[in-house]
């Protein structure tokens, strides 16, 4: 059997990482375009570090990106010489709210959008939206505190009436926020936090997390209440946990990391807060600001489905286990495993973990899922045609395919589609860099902004063209 027919292959990108245009058409400034590129980025992004401002001091590689804003007429025919039937992107909040709170949006950057939705269905490409991807506008942050503040759910409802309403019969599958669990991770680029000297942090990010659950369920009822074809999803940092050994320790430290990535996840597909996070919040002395209706409304509006990003699997152990190895770069701290290779960024490569959480997330949930990023982040060199033999990434990709079509046809998982994450080089949002390459299509700029943008299919582009055009069927491929 294999794949079904009509998945929805394709590939994604985010706004911040790839379109540029930050002071064009009426845009206002957000979190993510402040994080520049070097030592501060991680302190910055992790809310250690309070930076709500662009000085002479940094490099903001998020104001250029690799320039979308002009480009994607081009971008998009590429798409579509490989046979996307989905792609899927991200809206900048601050291009259709400047200032996230103003009563009426900004025509030009909706414009933007329309014309950019056309142009996918030029192509018989569906567009797939994360509605928030990271971007909080500055001035929500400044004035409100952000996610911290009830009102952002207002000013979020606002926001999705105006795209559901506009973009009506041009995107049909939704997703409310990329990556929920990172505001756990990394607070101020997953949800623009900043925190104040003794502030509980914890609250802090529970308190912001609640907000974005409220604002993904009005999300998901206004959707449907404006146009009953809407499919929407939430999305996590998706992978199993294994524990290091089979000592009692690490078994349940394992247990214990997985169920802290889920919970916000249970409360979008299942409707309710897992009693063992309550239980939890209890023993810290931790009150969410659950108001009278709350969790009716969680329980009355769960999402169609489940998507999320998958690139490595993790490993746990426990307090008394302390003869370990690290791996490195990676926000989710993680155990090295003996077992696996690595990229060049310490992320270990794992496709039989891939198939493992797509069942792990499918027994927990039951409902379809749609693995919206997967890829190998790696140094591409280019020959002097700016051509890039890049085998190590069809090797990494075609192994991740099969492994997704084994739990498919062998494990019975419902999957809607499969978005390879960088389809075209862009910033990487943990690092900033732009030689962490994922693309299919390599984007002429280097770290420090330089380059002619001029972009060139890799020897990838016409592997993932052949496993579109095969609906997945074949993977195969020969090495340079």
């Amino acid at each position: 059997m294999g794949f079904p027919k009509g998945f929805l292959w394709g590939g994604a990108t985010a706004a911040n990482q790839c379109e540029g245009g930050y002071n064009e058409g009426g845009r206002g400034l957000a979190n993510v375009d402040v994080v520049p590129l070097g030592e501060d980025r991680f302190p910055i992004i992790t809310g250690k570090m309070n930076h709500l401002a662009f000085d002479e001091d940094h490099f903001y590689p998020a104001k250029e990106a690799i320039d979308m804003y002009h480009h994607f007429k081009e971008d998009i025919k590429l798409f579509g010489e490989m046979g996307f039937k989905t792609y899927r992107l991200s809206i900048a909040w601050s291009r259709i709210f400047p200032k996230g709170d103003e009563a009426e949006p900004n025509e030009a950057g909706l414009k933007f959008y329309e014309d950019l939705f056309n142009e996918c269905h030029k192509y018989g490409i569906e567009p797939l939206v994360t509605i928030t991807h990271f971007d909080c506008p500055i001035h929500l942050i400044k004035e409100y505190g952000g996610w911290k503040n009830r009102k952002l759910v207002d000013f979020y409802e606002n926001l999705v009436r105006v795209l559901f309403t506009r973009y009506k019969g041009l995107v049909k599958y939704w997703l409310t926020f990329n990556e929920i669990n990172m505001i756990l991770h990394a607070p101020f680029m997953g949800a623009g936090l900043t925190f104040e000297d003794g502030e509980d942090q914890e609250l802090a990010k529970y308190t912001a997390a609640h907000h974005e659950l409220l604002a993904s369920a009005r999300a998901t009822k206004i959707a449907h209440e404006i146009d009953p074809e809407n499919q929407v999803g939430c999305m996590m940092a998706g992978a199993v946990y294994y524990p290091y050994s089979c000592r009692p320790g690490d078994v349940w430290a394992a247990y214990e990391d997985a169920r802290d990535e889920y919970y916000l996840i249970d409360v979008q597909a299942r409707g309710e807060y897992p009693r063992y996070f309550l239980k939890r919040l209890e023993r810290k002395g931790i009150a969410l600001p659950i108001e009278d209706g709350d969790l009716a409304f969680l329980k009355e509006n769960t999402v169609d489905f489940v998507s999320f990003s998958y690139y490595a699997t993790r490993v746990s152990v426990g307090d008394d286990n302390d003869e370990v190895e690290f791996t490195a770069s990676n926000i989710f701290d993680s155990v090295k495993n003996p077992y696996l290779e690595s990229s060049e960024w310490g992320w270990q490569i794992d496709p039989l973990g891939f198939r493992t959480t797509l069942n792990s997330l499918y027994d927990r949930y039951q409902k379809p899922l749609f693995v919206v990023e997967n890829g190998l982040g790696a140094v591409d060199t280019p020959d002097e045609n700016s051509y890039v033999a890049d085998d190590y990434r069809i090797d990494y990709m075609a192994k991740h395919v099969d492994a997704m079509r084994d739990a498919i046809d062998i494990d019975g998982v419902e999957v809607l589609g499969y978005t390879s994450w960088g389809c075209i080089d862009l910033v990487s949002a943990g690092t900033g860099e732009m030689k962490k390459r994922y693309g299919f299509i390599y984007v002429d700029r280097d770290n420090e902004g330089n380059g002619t943008l001029k972009r060139t299919p890799k020897k990838s582009f016409n592997w993932y063209k052949q496993v579109i055009a095969s609906n997945g069927e074949d993977t195969s491929w020969q090495k340079d």
